[in-house]
């Protein structure tokens, strides 16, 4: 991004598949009914798709309620950032096909638990957004509207 461009550039897909794969930690958002949360998670991309591990708990119990999710990642330096949500639906891989291929992903977990069941995020969209960090444009004098 030049110093002259729009401080916010929209990524392509695969400029936002490119930055899912440099980090390991981000965000699950579930929704069943009223209900609205959001977990940390380690995660691996895998080909089209997203993995991560889990507990029986409420972060599975609502995966399996409500498949819709939206998984975010970002990650910032002093001069810029960016932001990629993925919008998908989680399912638990059950086949000794799907757990094999999963494990060779090499996903642990960051915290000394048993995380037995492996979940992947199948994609409908992915979109990302990079920005260059500056300083706060000066208020002071006439506005542009």
């Amino acid at each position: 991004m030049s110093t002259n461009a729009d401080p916010i550039e929209t990524l392509t897909t695969e400029q936002s598949w490119e930055r899912l794969r440099t980090q390991e930690l981000g965000r699950l958002v579930t929704h069943v009914g009223e209900t609205i949360d959001i977990f940390p998670v380690n995660y691996a991309a895998d080909g089209d798709g997203i993995l991560f591990r889990t507990a029986p708990g409420s972060k599975l119990f609502e995966l399996t309620v409500n498949a819709d999710v939206l998984f975010e990642v970002d990650h910032h330096t002093d001069t810029a950032a960016w932001s990629v949500i993925v919008r998908g639906h989680a399912s638990a891989l059950e086949s000794d096909a799907d757990v094999q291929r999963a494990e060779a992903a090499g996903l642990r977990p960051w915290i000394p638990t048993d995380k037995r069941v492996y979940v992947r995020i199948a994609p409908t969209s992915v979109s990302g957004r990079a920005f260059r960090r500056a300083p706060e444009p000066d208020r002071d004098g006439p506005q542009e509207y």
